[in-house]
């Protein structure tokens, strides 16, 4: 603190009403006063600065995302650039035809086993499949870091066989990316107005129809109870409409979507922010 300022508080103060150790102590205090609120506004400032920063990040990866995904539906749509590459791909691999407005995106990126739209929805996505199944919740279609992560299919699920259900994991994006609109469905009107979910694997196309959409939680693997996000396979009628039964008591409404064993469905799944490990579910039923 300068001399000028220190006669000016000892003028503001009347400090010369004090004897000289007294006018000693109280300046101090003073200069301990300033030196505090010049330490609190530079937290402020310095933390002010990092939200600014956070959340300029946080929107410009969703925008950044967003972009790569109308470039990727749009590639989605061109005329496959290397047929025989991608034929000759699938036959190393012993699997069916890939699509063709899949091929381009298989020739870069191998880990796409194909695509998620809904109508008048964010959602409109690639999804993966890695056998590591953290991976694609960190990495975007292009192997790049990405809050955002991307739609991805348990590694358990497999689409030529195909597996009883099919479990789609994503995140929920406060920008609304991913998942972060499928908590919508919780609304019986909404449902009824997004009712219809196009799914295509890179070997066929699929239309699914929402028969559930329930709150659950991630359980210890000691509770005996039904766990969604371990019913992938359904190895006998009686198994399969246990599963059912399970959802429908879950299930906010009844949808009067209806499934018999040897159907095959479709699991959406993010998070839900409502419990610890809690997650939201949209269970859909394939129907051409």
């Amino acid at each position: 603190m300068a001399k000028k300022s220190l006669k000016k508080l000892a003028a503001e103060y009347h400090l010369e009403e004090y004897d000289e150790e007294m006018q000693k102590a109280i300046l101090l205090q003073l200069k301990r006063r300033a030196g505090r609120r010049k330490l609190i506004t530079l937290l402020c400032t310095v933390l002010a600065i990092g939200s600014l920063g956070y959340f300029t990040g946080y929107y410009y990866l969703a925008d950044r995302s967003g972009n790569q995904f109308e470039e990727l539906s749009e590639l989605k749509d061109k005329e496959p650039v290397n047929r025989r590459q991608t034929a000759k791909a699938a036959k190393e691999e012993e699997v069916p035809e890939i699509l063709d407005e899949y091929k381009n995106l298989y020739i870069k990126n191998r880990s796409i086993i194909g695509w998620l739209k809904i109508d008048d929805t964010n959602i409109n996505y690639p999804v993966m499949q890695s056998k590591d199944s953290e991976y694609y919740l960190t990495h975007n279609f292009n192997q790049e870091y990405d809050r955002n992560g991307s739609i991805f299919m348990d590694p358990a699920c497999d689409v030529l066989k195909p597996s009883t259900n099919l479990i789609l994991y994503g995140h929920h994006m406060r920008s609304g990316n991913m998942f972060g609109d499928l908590d919508k469905y919780e609304s019986r009107e909404y449902m009824e107005e997004h009712a219809t979910i196009e799914f295509d694997t890179l070997y066929e196309k699929g239309t699914w129809k929402v028969m559930y959409v329930f709150r659950d939680k991630l359980r210890q693997d000691t509770e005996i109870t039904f766990k969604y996000y371990q019913f992938i396979e359904a190895n006998s009628a009686e198994e399969f409409a246990s599963n059912m039964n399970a959802m429908a008591q879950m299930s906010f409404y009844d949808t009067g979507v209806k499934a018999s064993y040897g159907d095959q469905l479709l699991t959406l799944s993010t998070c839900d922010s409502r419990e610890e490990d809690g997650r939201f579910v949209v269970v859909a039923k394939r129907v051409e």
